[in-house]
């Protein structure tokens, strides 16, 4: 289809910069840009991809009871008056 499209300065200096570095005609350039973009918009807003962070173990607690608030400090200042 041949159409006649006006493109914003912003978008046009970017699509420039993307021709330049993969070596691409502006037709090539834009159709991927169209087609991503479009791909992003048809899918339903619960259906995008959720990004997850992976859990590691931190192993056991260092100090022995977090509820003694004397011996957290101590071991957290160095103190040795447990």
């Amino acid at each position: 289809m041949r159409t006649t499209l006006t493109l914003d300065e912003d978008v046009a200096k970017r699509i420039e910069r993307l021709r330049e570095r993969q070596d691409l005609t502006l037709r090539e350039v834009v159709n991927q840009a169209l087609r991503h973009g479009l791909s992003q918009l048809e899918m339903p807003q619960g259906a995008r991809k959720r990004h997850t962070t992976k859990a590691v173990s931190l192993g056991g607690c260092l100090i022995g009871h977090i509820d003694d608030i004397a011996e957290v400090l101590a071991v957290a200042e160095g103190d040795s008056l447990r």
